[in-house]
């Protein structure tokens, strides 16, 4: 699949620019993490683990939790941080609570050609997953430059929230392929139906 593209409920995106966003996003157009194999299929996806990193011990068992961070994410980075406000301050808690695990510890193996490659000392746990997400969340709250290139993506009914990478800073979908799409269709589609008129 590449980047940036959605052809079925049960496809995933990568495009968001921060793995805690990417998480945010298993939401739209509809729930993304049904099952505890499309979660293991995020997990690698997103970067959290090494290609070929296996998960088989994943179960049904984690989704719960990464919905649950998922859920406490969308509050503290879409819009305005609001510490006083309970939900906000018990949402941020959580996140802290999370990040305080180890996250999965990385090596550096010779490869089968000779390079190095990263892979894990043994199976990730989900705390640590978990945590690392936690991390990258916390990494992103805290970075005033990374906040500020936080934006909404302004296509119809997409709450996708992306980190605004683009020269100029003037980015308007969390995808040109997708919401951007959608835009210039609609758009040529008024054009026409006032040149008929």
């Amino acid at each position: 699949m590449a980047l940036g593209t959605v052809t079925a409920p049960h496809e995933l995106r990568f495009d968001t620019g921060r793995v805690c966003l990417d998480l945010l996003a298993t939401t739209h157009p509809e729930e993304r993490l049904g099952s505890v194999e499309v979660l293991r299929v995020w997990i690698t996806g997103s970067g959290l683990v090494p290609p070929g990193t296996a998960l088989a011990h994943a179960e049904a068992s984690w989704l719960p939790d990464f919905r649950e961070l998922r859920a406490l994410l969308a509050p503290l980075v879409r819009g305005r941080p609001t510490p006083g406000v309970p939900s906000y301050d018990l949402a941020l808690a959580r996140v802290n609570e999370l990040a305080r695990a180890a996250p999965p510890a990385p090596r550096a193996v010779p490869g089968a050609d000779g390079a190095l490659v990263r892979r894990l000392d043994g199976p990730p746990g989900r705390a640590a997953l978990l945590a690392a997400v936690a991390r990258d969340a916390v990494d992103l709250l805290t970075d005033p430059a990374a906040r500020a290139s936080l934006r909404q993506c302004e296509g119809d009914n997409c709450p996708i929230v992306y980190l605004d990478t683009s020269r100029g800073r003037r980015r308007r979908w969390c995808s040109s392929e997708i919401c951007g799409n959608r835009e210039r269709v609609a758009r040529h589609r008024r054009r026409a139906a006032l040149a008929r008129a």
